[in-house]
Formats: C-alpha cells, sequence, structure tokens
C-alpha cells in the first residue's frame, strides 16, 4: 500500500504536502510546533488535522508491519500463494488481514485439530466434494474407522469430519466478512435483569433491545458498565436463520448429495459454536471502541474549552473549599495568585458560626482589598454560597462570588507537586487555592491536575484509560502552546507542556530562573541544562519574555525568523520598541501603501437611469460622509491585504502564511486566544431550589457536554440538563455543534423535579 496516497485521498490534501508533512513528523517535530510554524509545508493544517494524520500515519504503518509479519508466517508454512498475498497486500484494514490469516492462524487444541490428527481430512475432503448421490455416509466413513486413532465407529468418523468441515467454513475469511457485515447491519444488543427485582440506576435496560447499527454511543458505554457490574446481562441477537441460508448459499448444499442432512447440521454447528461467539465479541469490542473513541473526544472538546477559559485579570481573589463537620477553608490570594492569608470558617452546619465566619471574612476583604469570591463545588456548596451572598447583601462590600468546579483539586493538594510547592500548608488549603486559582488564571492552574481528574465528559473511568489520557495530553499541549507561557513565571508543570520540552527540561528551566534570575533573552535558554540547539527550535516561539532585550522575544514570532521580521520592519519604517510598546495597529495599512495591488480593469457598468431629486439627496450624501458620521477611517479590505502580504513574502523570501503570522504578532503582540471566550459568570445573590418554577428564564454557564445534552448551572445545587432536542429549533446531530463547556446560555425551566432532584431545561426561547 502506497501511504502516503493513501493519507492523500483519505484527508484531501496533496499527496507532495502530506509527504513533507510526514517527513516533519519522522523529524521529531512536535505537532504544536508543526501547526504554527511550518504551515508552508502543511497548507495551514490545524494541530486536530495534524494529529489525526499522526493518528492514521501510526495505523497505516502497523498495518503494513502486520501484513509483512503475517505473509511471512503464511509462507513458512507453505501456503502463501500468489492470490492469497495480493489479497493481504490490498487489504486496507487489520481485520481483513487477520480474517485471511486465520485458516494458517496456530490454534489450541480443536475437536477439528484432534481429527485431522486421526486422518480424517481425506473423508472431510469427499463429503465437502458432495459427488456421491449413491450409499449411506456410514458407508463412506467405514475405511475410516480406526481403533488405535480412537476412531472407533463410522459415526465418529463422520462427527470428526464434520468438525473439520465446521472449522473450515469458520475460518474462511469471505464467510466471515459477510456474517460480519450481515450482524452489523441487522444485529441487536439485547439486555435484561440479572435480578429483575432490585433497583439500580439500570433499571431502563431491564428488558433492552437496539439495533447495532443504530445504539448511541452513551447507551453502549451505560450497558457495558451495568454489565460489568452484574446487574445486567447483555447479548447480540440475529437472525440465525438467515445466517444460516446465507452461509448454506456460501457451502452449496446439493439436493442430491447423501451428505446434504449432514453438511447442514455443520453448518448450524459451525456459527453456532464457533462464528457466532467470535463475530459477538468482534460486535461488542467494535460498539465499544466506536463509543469510547467518541466519549475520548467529547471529554478531550471539554478539556480544551476548560483550559481555554479566559483568565479574570485584576481579580483578588478570596477562595472558599466549602467543609461543614471540618469548616470552610479560605485562602486570600493577590491578583497574581499569591497566597496572602488562610485561615478556616464555620458558617455552615453543624457549628453555623455566622458572626465568627463573617469577621474573618471581613478582616480579609478589607486587609487585602478582595474583589471576588471562588466557591468550589464540593460538599456544603450551596449553604457556603448563601452564607456569602447573605454577607454581600448584609454589608454592602463590592463584591461578587461565582462557583467553580473542584473536580482535581484533591487530587492536586495531595500531590507531591503540591508537597514540593506548599511544603508548610495542609492539604485543605491548598485545595482552596486551587480553587482560586482556576479562576484567576485557569490554564496555568489546571496543567498540575492529571487531565482525567477534571471531570468534563461521560463514563470517563469506562474507557480505555490510555487512549483517554493520550488524547487529554495532546489537547492540553494545544491549549498551552496556542497561548504561550511567560518564561519567568511559569511553572514546571506549565512549561512541561510547551513543545519539546519534558518535565525534566522544564524543572531545568525553572531551576537556571531561581539561580541566574529572570531570563532578558530567549537565546539564555540554551544554557539551561539539557536543552539543545533542537529542543530550542521547539519550545523558544511559545516561550515568551516581557521586557527582554529583544523586543520579538515577548510575541510568538519565532527566532528564526527575527532576521526577516526585522528587514520587513525596516522596509515599512516601525521601530523595534513599538512592538514592547503595544503593538502596531496600522502595520497592514503601511504594507498596503509599500506594496499597493493594482486594480484589475473592471467592465463598465450601465447607466442607472437618473432618478429626480426626491428632497432627499442632501442627507443621503450626509449619511455616506465618514466625518460627518463620526466613522473611523475606512480599514483595507481583507482581500486586499492578503494580496499585498503576498506581494511582500515574495519580496522577503519567505511564506506568505509565516508572514501573516508575523504581521499578527507585530499588530498585537501575544495576543492571548483566551480573550474571546465567555467569561466567568460572577454573581451577588443565591437561588434556591426552591424558588425554581416552570418557565423561570435564568442565565447560566455550561458544565459538562455529552452526547444526549448539555448540563448547565443555573445557580442551584443541582446543574439542570438541557436535551439534545432542546438545544435548538433546528435539527442537532451532536451537542458540541451548538455549545461547548464554559458558554453562557439563557435557559427557560421546563420541568423541575424535587423528588429526584432534577431539573429540565431548553434553550428554545
Amino acid at each position: 500500500m502506497d501511504i502516503i496516497k493513501k493519507l492523500s485521498e483519505e484527508l484531501g490534501i496533496p499527496a507532495g504536502r502530506i509527504e513533507q508533512t510526514v517527513a516533519l513528523i519522522d523529524e521529531g517535530n512536535t505537532i504544536p510546533f508543526i501547526a504554527r510554524y511550518r504551515k508552508e509545508v502543511t497548507g495551514g493544517m490545524t494541530d486536530v488535522q495534524l494529529r489525526e494524520l499522526d493518528e492514521r500515519l501510526a495505523y497505516l504503518r502497523g498495518l503494513e508491519t502486520r501484513k509483512e509479519e503475517v505473509m511471512a508466517a503464511i509462507e513458512e508454512q507453505g501456503g502463501l500463494t500468489e492470490e492469497l498475498r495480493e489479497a493481504i497486500l490490498s487489504a486496507e484494514i487489520l481485520q481483513r488481514v487477520e480474517d485471511l490469516y486465520k485458516p494458517f492462524k496456530k490454534k489450541k487444541s480443536t475437536r477439528a485439530g484432534k481429527a485431522k490428527a486421526r486422518g480424517l481430512q481425506p473423508l472431510a475432503d469427499i463429503m465437502l466434494a458432495q459427488e456421491l448421490t449413491e450409499g449411506t455416509p456410514e458407508e463412506v466413513a467405514s475405511p475410516y474407522i480406526n481403533e488405535e486413532n480412537e476412531v472407533p465407529d463410522a459415526e465418529a468418523a463422520l462427527q470428526g469430519a464434520c468438525d473439520i468441515i465446521a472449522e473450515m467454513i469458520s475460518d474462511h475469511p469471505e464467510y466471515n466478512e459477510m456474517i460480519r457485515d450481515f450482524t452489523r447491519r441487522t444485529g441487536l444488543i439485547v439486555s435484561e435483569a440479572a435480578d429483575p427485582d432490585e433497583k439500580t440506576p439500570y433499571e431502563m435496560y431491564y428488558d433492552f433491545k437496539e439495533k447495532i447499527s443504530a445504539i448511541p454511543d452513551h447507551r453502549v458505554l451505560a450497558v457495558n458498565r451495568g454489565e460489568k457490574e452484574k446487574k445486567l446481562k447483555v447479548k447480540v441477537v440475529v437472525e440465525t436463520e438467515q445466517v444460516h441460508r446465507l452461509l448454506g448459499e456460501q457451502v452449496i448444499v446439493r439436493d442430491g448429495s447423501i451428505f446434504r442432512d449432514l453438511l447442514e447440521r455443520t453448518v448450524e454447528d459451525s456459527y453456532k459454536r464457533l462464528m457466532a461467539p467470535s463475530i459477538e465479541r468482534e460486535m461488542r469490542t467494535e460498539l465499544t471502541e466506536r463509543a469510547e473513541k467518541n466519549a475520548v473526544k467529547v471529554f478531550a472538546a471539554n478539556t480544551e474549552k476548560l483550559f481555554m477559559a479566559p483568565p479574570v485579570k485584576g481579580a483578588k481573589v478570596l477562595a472558599i473549599d466549602p467543609g461543614q463537620r471540618t469548616g470552610c477553608k479560605v485562602a486570600a490570594l493577590g491578583s497574581t495568585g499569591k497566597l496572602l492569608a488562610y485561615a478556616t470558617i464555620y458558617p455552615t452546619a453543624p457549628k453555623k458560626d455566622i458572626a465568627g465566619a463573617s469577621r474573618v471574612i471581613t478582616k480579609l476583604v478589607d486587609r487585602f482589598g478582595l474583589n471576588a469570591v471562588v466557591i468550589g463545588n464540593g460538599t456544603g456548596c450551596r449553604e457556603t454560597e448563601k452564607f456569602i451572598a447573605d454577607y454581600i447583601a448584609e454589608t454592602g462590600k463590592d463584591l461578587k462570588y461565582t462557583i467553580v468546579s473542584e473536580a482535581g483539586a484533591s487530587v492536586y493538594s495531595a500531590s507531591k507537586l503540591a508537597s514540593e510547592e506548599y511544603p508548610d500548608l495542609d492539604v485543605t488549603t491548598r485545595g482552596a487555592m486551587s480553587i482560586g486559582r482556576r479562576v484567576q488564571d485557569p490554564m496555568a492552574e489546571l496543567v498540575k491536575i492529571p487531565p482525567k481528574s477534571i471531570g468534563v465528559g461521560q463514563y470517563q473511568h469506562d474507557v480505555n484509560q490510555t487512549m483517554l489520557e493520550n488524547a487529554l495530553t495532546d489537547v492540553v499541549e494545544d491549549c498551552v502552546n496556542k497561548v504561550g507561557v511567560d518564561l519567568n513565571t511559569a511553572s514546571p508543570s506549565l512549561l512541561s507542556y510547551i513543545s519539546g520540552i519534558n518535565s525534566q527540561v522544564a524543572k531545568n528551566i525553572v531551576a537556571y530562573r531561581e539561580e541566574n534570575g529572570f531570563f532578558t533573552n530567549r537565546k539564555q535558554l540554551l544554557k539551561v541544562s539539557k536543552l539543545g540547539e533542537k529542543t530550542f527550535g521547539q519550545c523558544a516561539g511559545f516561550l515568551r519574555i516581557s521586557g527582554s532585550d529583544e523586543p520579538l522575544d515577548a510575541t510568538a514570532v519565532h527566532p528564526e525568523s527575527y532576521e526577516t521580521t526585522r528587514v520587513m520592519l525596516d522596509k515599512l519604517g516601525i521601530p523595534a520598541e513599538q512592538i514592547a510598546a503595544g503593538g502596531v495597529n496600522d502595520i497592514e495599512d503601511r504594507i498596503c501603501e509599500h506594496y499597493p495591488v493594482k486594480a484589475k480593469e473592471r467592465k463598465k457598468k450601465a447607466k442607472e437611469p437618473v432618478r429626480p431629486d426626491n428632497g432627499f439627496g442632501a442627507l443621503a450624501a450626509l449619511l455616506q460622509d465618514e466625518e460627518f458620521m463620526g466613522k473611523k477611517k475606512k480599514q483595507p479590505a481583507k482581500s486586499r491585504v492578503k494580496e499585498s502580504i503576498r506581494l511582500m513574502a515574495d519580496d522577503l523570501g519567505i511564506g506568505s502564511m509565516t508572514l501573516t503570522d508575523i504581521v499578527a504578532e507585530i499588530k498585537k503582540p501575544a495576543r492571548d486566544p483566551r480573550e474571546d471566550m465567555p467569561a466567568v459568570i460572577f454573581r451577588s445573590d443565591v437561588l434556591d431550589f426552591d424558588d425554581l418554577t416552570p418557565g423561570m428564564e435564568l442565565t447560566g454557564t455550561v458544565r459538562n457536554v455529552v452526547d444526549f445534552g448539555a448540563f448547565v448551572d443555573i445557580g442551584v445545587k443541582t446543574d439542570g440538563l438541557v436535551h439534545i432536542s432542546e438545544l435548538s429549533s433546528r435539527y442537532v446531530k451532536h451537542p458540541m455543534d451548538v455549545i461547548s463547556v464554559g458558554d453562557t446560555v439563557k435557559v427557560r425551566i421546563l420541568d423541575v423535579d424535587k423528588e429526584r432532584h432534577k431539573i429540565s431545561l431548553t434553550m428554545k426561547l
């Protein structure tokens, strides 16, 4: 198989571009680096597209390796015909290769294997030929009776021959593919209760069946979990008579053959005993792998939105980790996340020391000028929220609060990393700090937590953990590199996700910083232990230095492009210092002036008939006057800017995509893409569950997106569910097509189930 050609066909990208991109991957370049700094090679492929390419490349290479292994094994047995070789080489999926190898695969002791050892293969061949139309099967089998070979009678001989034929049928690659396809199209997943009288979360699956071709991924995972917990019995059901007919048509059981009845029973036995269990396992595995892959995709997309949540700049935070018996841990954090003070308060049951808690809060707020309260959503969250809302109302303090997910905070606070960062603090105080910092800079804090512990997905504990961990690590890596980090403030956790930097090099960077002071130039990275030229090339563009003696160090411009960038700045008359001062807003205007695009000849339009002045002519003229209307100077059209940049790129000898990125950085250095994401919702009052009534319209924050809808925090203890059917008036294939974690949405309450504490919402307002 030509892998490059195959990838080109699958991804719709020219083969030459695929080949060059694969070469970059093989050279050890990271996906973030290729996506950001090799756009001319890839044609601007995104990190998502590049990871898809990398994944398919690995699969196809693995497929080719397996083909070689299989052909070598078959050839060793003397069974590799030219036809079989061609069939293996043309296989496009691993399953096809394994089907072709199955007849030659060494098996454990089987009934067919024992029958062959007793010399019954010739009898099986006679039966399959179906040329005999007279006599009886027993007469044909009698010569094969052999006491020494444990074939005591004709019946035993015929049974052994049937066992050989049954295995031949079950090993046939075309038969397997046919029955697999039939099962995939028509089969059902059927589940029933292990104990019909037991109350479990799986009651909807106690008498359940759904077509394999139609069952949604989340139901596959739910059924799997119920089966794993021994609450459900699950099986694949197909029309066996149809299967027998299909196999019979292939084996061609002839009416006149004396072996007709035996062969029909053998076909049925082959399917029931050998094929059905195998194909059922394959179907279950296929469904599970599909469901897991989708669940991981959902989890990854949710994690990306969480990591790309915008930091709340200037927030001086009072962070609260709610508790009841042991109290609420409180941490006062400066605008940079520095711990200023910490305490424990008891505003909730059993102590309910409201007055004492209020005194502590007032002292911290007044002393440090705190302006935001961040509450974790754990046990005692809503009671704590009520206390804070009442406190704000009673004191009139200029405070607002928000509630954040504390998933993973306990994992971090008890980790080795947390112990190294704050050895003198107990785990609960570390947890409160983590909760507060999730608002100040979500990404910088969340990188300290194993991605799968963040808790935004579905069935994360049921899916393949290696696949989940790899996917989430990729997402976090892409997010961190999209944003970039400050080289002089980034933690080792954050640095370890930067392109080319592993955990040891990250620690070495921090150690160098602590020993030698702040970095003043990107080139100093080359002095860091174990950070060589190769790693420097991969990571430098993603590491920012404010106040560097090289202004471009504060941007995402890669050092390899510094010289070209300086030439560009000289041509445009832009001093490098202007970049550090906040960027060059009119750089695109300057490029258009220096590289004007000649207007194309246009066909003269037919003159419109002159209309009589109806008295509004002067007003119309004023409305078109930009100075009169107070409009800003008209910006160059995007197409014109693009063409001028292309002309300049040709002049500078670089790619236009690279120059476009450089121009964007000069215009607004180190722009944070998180600025475009929905802002955190802060509140000053509280809503009680009992206050909710159908028809009420509220604003909330999307906390999780799953296959069947989205969970929205509307300010009460329980998140409301917007079912996929209520997300939009138009058809929605998947919730992620219209909604993401962190989105601020308006919803209307459809139903409030006070007994089960469930809230149904709609976004169809």
